[in-house]
């Protein structure tokens, strides 16, 4: 087998870890907020009623949807406002972050080839009782299938193994779509990619998310210096902590993908504790955030897709959504030297449970390499009286809010006969700070 065509020319090959790029370029690891937001705008984007005027804003802010293989254009719109039903059976949404988005000039470093460098499957049970996202490693290895290209020039070659980020520079977001698809066997429906911009605008619509840090994160890269304890992070610092890999973990993006996922874990917690899913004035402001900043699959290129899909997941239970990490190893040879090899066993079992619209809980130790499970509160006793939350340790995560959905700070549920043992990740309702590098 030949080894892989590097197409990025940024390769920073080291034996055992999965890295990516040279030291002095950084900006590919922010691409990670960028699908956070995706998942944010596209997912959780509901209400019960979306006005006339707010719509038609919404609408004009959207421009021409993706054609992608496979998945259907969106109904003709309607400009008039009504009461909207939850989105009917599952759905399966592929959001993707690129490297480098022309319109954002050259803030996050200079502009060469673009990759997909973060790429989460969303997938919705049909009777919307569980969920699962799944992030992909940007350097797992896996077939590029031929591609149309954007142009409608033709059509890019098959690859035999390639890692995945390259499939946008073959064919854009089509052909990000067919690879994943024919990676994981599910049916992607829906698809979007979304820009650094976006993750800002985004994060101030939703007015924050606290984020616990177990000890202190300073990234020289990214500019992240956060101290131990919980923090609420929104535009620029939320954009920071989401790009950080050399600040978590082992400084690759394995750690980076269990860092994130405390993130998204938290967010879900203060979007139901806040009840933005029912807040027509926020979801609004999250609607033109992802129109602006977003690129829409035609099958998602309207506003009342988003919000049927929001209100399909507003009464999903904290704990029957799990943000996992597709299963792979690093340290492996030939065309997997520096990259991420696929462990075919265990993600067979993952998306066969994922078709099968099955729930599952995850095995002790889940958290990943850039996350760990958040210290539990003391229960307060007559000789140790509760504290106020001020003089809590600074590790602590931050008190729940009232009304929040319960969390846990446990490492995960106790082995049962759901339990995928081996999958890296946490559920939703699961209390987690980020691991700076090297602790």
């Amino acid at each position: 087998m030949n080894d892989v065509r590097d197409r990025s020319h940024r390769l920073n090959r080291v034996d055992g870890i999965a890295r990516h790029g040279r030291l002095r370029r950084h900006r590919p690891v922010g691409t990670a907020v960028k699908v956070l937001s995706g998942v944010v705008a596209v997912a959780l984007v509901s209400t019960a009623s979306v006005t006339a005027i707010a719509a038609k804003q919404v609408a004009d802010d959207f421009g021409e949807g993706v054609q992608i293989q496979g998945q259907s254009a969106a109904p003709p719109r309607q400009q008039h406002g009504s009461t909207l039903s939850a989105f009917e059976g599952g759905f399966t949404m592929l959001v993707v972050g690129t490297d480098n988005d022309p319109e954002q000039g050259t803030q996050y470093g200079e502009r060469d080839a673009t990759l997909n460098d973060v790429n989460i499957l969303l997938h919705v049970s049909a009777d919307h009782t569980n969920a699962t996202a799944v992030s992909i490693p940007r350097d797992l290895v896996t077939p590029i299938p031929a591609c149309a290209k954007p142009d409608g020039s033709g059509s890019t070659p098959s690859m035999a193994a390639q890692p995945i980020n390259t499939a946008w520079g073959e064919g854009g977001l089509n052909c990000v779509v067919q690879t994943v698809q024919g990676l994981t066997g599910l049916d992607v429906q829906y698809s979007a990619a979304v820009s650094f911009n976006g993750v800002i605008e985004m994060s101030n619509a939703i007015g924050g998310v606290p984020v616990c840090v177990a000890s202190p994160i300073h990234d020289r890269y990214t500019g992240l210096d956060l101290p131990a304890g919980t923090t609420t992070l929104q535009g620029s610092q939320a954009l920071e902590f989401l790009r950080t890999r050399h600040g978590v973990g082992d400084g690759s993006d394995l750690g980076r993908i269990s860092s994130q996922q405390v993130f998204l874990s938290s967010l879900l917690r203060t979007v139901k504790a806040d009840r933005t899913l029912t807040s027509p004035a926020t979801l609004y402001k999250l609607a033109r955030a992802a129109a602006s900043n977003m690129q829409l699959s035609e099958s998602l290129n309207d506003p009342r897709t988003m919000v049927r899909m929001g209100r399909a997941l507003q009464d999903l239970p904290l704990d029957r959504v799990n943000f996992v990490q597709y299963p792979g190893t690093t340290g492996g040879t030939g065309v997997y030297a520096g990259k991420v090899q696929p462990t075919t066993e265990l993600a067979d079992a993952l998306f066969a449970r994922i078709k099968a619209d099955e729930s599952f809980s995850l095995g002790a130790g889940s958290t990943g390499i850039g996350s760990e499970s958040a210290p539990a509160a003391p229960t307060p006793t007559a000789e140790t009286p509760a504290q106020p939350a001020a003089a809590q340790t600074p590790a602590a995560p931050a008190p729940a809010t009232p009304g929040a959905p319960t969390a846990t700070a446990s490492p995960s549920a106790p082995a049962t006969a759901d339990t995928l043992d081996g999958l890296q990740g946490q559920s939703a309702a699961q209390q987690t700070c980020s691991r700076a590098f090297g602790s």
